[in-house]
């Protein structure tokens, strides 16, 4: 089952930052209330050059896969081409950051307890 506590998914993002990876400081986790208000966990992405909150969890709760979500914006963004460069930087790092969480969660042998 790919549901990761608040613990489980701290202890992932802390390995990932360890790594050294571009813009690992832009991700936290957040209580996510699952089923029966289980503790199920949500990392969040902050993006610098789009106000827009990017939020990385499996794709269903029995998912191997894991999914970005962008949240829908009531505003244009225009941006030149060194702050569309910027943005696709944050979003590889996005990108980066949900693959090593699908890994690390198709890897993990333990229980979770909510």
């Amino acid at each position: 089952m790919a549901f990761r506590n608040l613990e489980t998914l701290e202890s992932w993002l802390a390995e990932y930052r360890a790594q050294g990876k571009p813009l690992a400081d832009s991700a936290r986790v957040m209580v996510q209330d699952g089923d029966g208000g289980a503790n199920t966990g949500l990392v969040a992405f902050r993006l610098g050059h789009a106000p827009t909150g990017v939020f990385i969890q499996p794709a269903t709760q029995d998912a191997i896969g894991w999914v970005a979500t962008m949240e829908p914006r009531e505003e244009s963004l225009v941006l030149d081409a060194a702050g569309l460069l910027e943005l696709s930087a944050e979003l590889a790092a996005v990108s980066e950051l949900c693959a090593f969480l699908e890994a690390r969660s198709q890897a993990y042998q333990g229980t979770d307890v909510a």
